[in-house]
């Protein structure tokens, strides 16, 4: 038995949509050809995938596990078809590295330094995601690797830990604290730290809480309105503290100061990539990687 892609395409279309006829235009089907390669599907496979209501469609529980592959299985065929295509056409490597605001673009030109400069002929490409657009875009091949930290990986992605790197403390230039030169974690239970994930739905944000509470307390915390900036800059104007990576000292052209942390505590720095699929140009990054 095999799987038809196409017909597993149409499905993640109907999920999507929640409704065969929105699905059918997005697909540019007809409702009825829609339908009937929707139940064909689920002939293959042997039992059934949705149910039908006059509400719209609702995905089943063998549907939703057939769904989570069906991501995986695009991923892997337009990987296979990107590489057969690059060499064919006789084109350069190139690396499609994201990364989320929890990675600094500095650190980021840190990591890709060894891999260019051994490797020239690779070509990187830089783009920030979110963690939820970082995953969809590794499940659908539009990336090669994400560099994240604490990301729980979907199903069909692998996550590899790169290294640890050690966390300070960044405050605004006119902040209390600005004139210390390092803090420990207690001295820091009444201050309000900035996050850009809500906690229990960010790992990232979720290991931060936990280093406050092996530490003696629960931290206040406040999901910035400022998503996308870098932590050092976003402090600045506020009377908020926030995790950084960045090395103590003046920072943002003296707006912000960088504490650091006593005793070091860390963060894990990860790659997640889509399993199962042939990249050299990912390959030469993790070998490469120094922290």
């Amino acid at each position: 038995m095999r799987l038809d892609l196409n017909k597993l395409e149409h499905l993640v279309a109907v999920a999507e949509e929640g409704s065969l006829t929105r699905a059918a235009t997005r697909l540019h089907l007809s409702q009825q050809a829609l339908s009937a390669s929707i139940r064909v599907l689920e002939r293959e496979v042997g039992v059934p995938l949705l149910e039908r209501g006059s509400a719209g469609v609702t995905v089943l529980p063998a549907g939703a596990a057939l769904l989570e592959d069906a991501h995986v299985l695009h991923g892997m065929a337009r990987s296979a078809l990107r590489r057969a295509r690059r060499i064919g056409r006789g084109e350069s490597e190139t690396l499609r590295i994201g990364y989320t605001p929890a990675v600094t673009g500095d650190e980021l030109v840190t990591l890709l330094a060894p891999v260019t400069d051994a490797h020239p002929g690779i070509a990187p490409e830089a783009h920030q995601r979110y963690p939820s657009e970082l995953t969809a875009a590794l499940l659908a091949n539009d990336l090669d690797i994400g560099l994240c930290r604490a990301i729980t990986p979907a199903h069909g992605l692998t996550r590899t830990t790169l290294g640890h790197q050690r966390l300070h403390i960044a405050v605004a230039s006119d902040h209390p604290l600005a004139d210390r030169t390092a803090v420990t974690l207690p001295e820091l239970a009444d201050e309000s730290f900035m996050v850009w994930g809500t906690p229990g739905h960010s790992g990232y944000t979720d290991l931060l809480v936990d280093h406050c509470r092996h530490a003696g307390f629960e931290p206040r915390i406040e999901r910035t309105d400022r998503q996308g900036t870098p932590p050092v800059t976003a402090v600045i104007g506020t009377h908020r503290i926030a995790f950084v990576t960045t090395a103590p000292g003046p920072a943002a052209g003296g707006k912000a100061h960088i504490l650091a942390l006593e005793p070091p505590v860390y963060a894990p720095l990860h790659a997640l990539y889509l399993a199962h699929t042939t990249c050299p140009s990912r390959d030469t990054f993790l070998s490469h990687v120094t922290l």
